[in-house]
């Protein structure tokens, strides 16, 4: 080993530290860990020490394996949230392993005090990370309203003002984060796609999130549709006269400052060339059958 901060050390402590399914089932593993002797405040100090002074491996796994207990409990007050016991258990055996690798024996407390901390955040991490497809506690304040607000709720269902008020003023939050929070929390995942039982899919949100205008292929195919539709027209109005092709330009091509397409009128046009309007309507006529030949050529 090379650092006390690796986890290193308790690779080799054994299934029983790391997966509570390794004994079959998750009753098994509990029945187990807490068949396992408690250490005594000397012992506890002994084990720390020599771990600590000599990295002995089997006094750290004693510790570990000693307080796999304290884990279950933890990971107990935790079922509410939807996520598997055995999955909390195994990240809080995370957390307390972190403790163990950071427990000083000279400080006079003992580890279950120490590693309660380090077993909670870890569990608290792998909740936030697993309970929502989308993240619904990011700083500090949402994440403590997160954890607290379902048992300072005063009953099932949704909160009035006033004790959206009193949440808020015990947990220094704004009312409105209070508000937020519980409607997402209230909130259940919804599939993307829908099941096929009874042989019929159901209307699922794949059906209508889906934009196939947006969809990389359809958006090159009509970008290259539009380079070809313009490098046609391009082409097909060198085949006018000069008058022909400021016609249409004039009338169904160009832009004004306000990017509006086409504003010249038909006497705009017929006071430009000295002509009547009828004339440049003529001329517009023609010189557009002209064009139509010419893109289908």
């Amino acid at each position: 080993m090379t650092g006390r901060t690796s986890l290193v050390p308790f690779k080799n402590a054994g299934a029983l530290a790391l997966h509570p399914g390794s004994l079959g089932n998750l009753d098994a593993y509990i029945t187990a860990v807490n068949q396992v002797p408690l250490l005594t405040q000397e012992e506890e100090v002994s084990l720390a020490r020599a771990f600590r002074d000599r990295e002995d491996l089997d006094a750290a796994r004693q510790l570990v394996l000693s307080h796999l207990r304290l884990v279950v409990a933890v990971a107990r007050n935790y079922l509410g949230y939807g996520l598997p016991h055995a999955d909390l258990i195994q990240e809080g055996n995370i957390g307390l392993m972190k403790a163990v690798k950071r427990f000083d024996p000279e400080r006079g407390v003992r580890l279950v005090s120490f590693a309660l901390h380090w077993i909670k955040a870890e569990i608290h991490e792998f909740i936030l990370r697993n309970w929502r497809l989308v993240k619904v506690a990011t700083t500090k304040a949402q994440r403590k309203l997160f954890f607290n607000l379902r048992s300072m709720k005063q009953a099932v269902g949704t909160m009035s003002q006033d004790e959206v008020a009193r949440i808020a003023r015990e947990l220094n939050v704004k009312p409105e984060e209070v508000a937020e929070m519980e409607t997402r929390m209230s909130g259940a995942d919804l599939s993307l796609e829908g099941r096929t039982d009874d042989g019929e899919e159901e209307f699922a949100p794949i059906a209508y999130l889906a934009d196939p205008d947006t969809e990389p292929t359809q958006v090159l195919q009509r970008r290259q549709h539009e380079q070809l539709q313009t490098d046609g027209v391009r082409r097909a109005l060198t085949r006018l006269d000069d008058r022909s092709r400021r016609i249409i330009e004039a009338r169904w091509l160009d832009e004004d400052a306000d990017g509006n397409v086409g504003t010249a009128t038909l006497h705009d046009l017929a006071d430009e060339f000295g002509v009547s309007a009828e004339r440049i309507r003529q001329i517009e006529v023609k010189a557009l059958q002209k064009l139509r030949s010419a893109l289908e050529a």
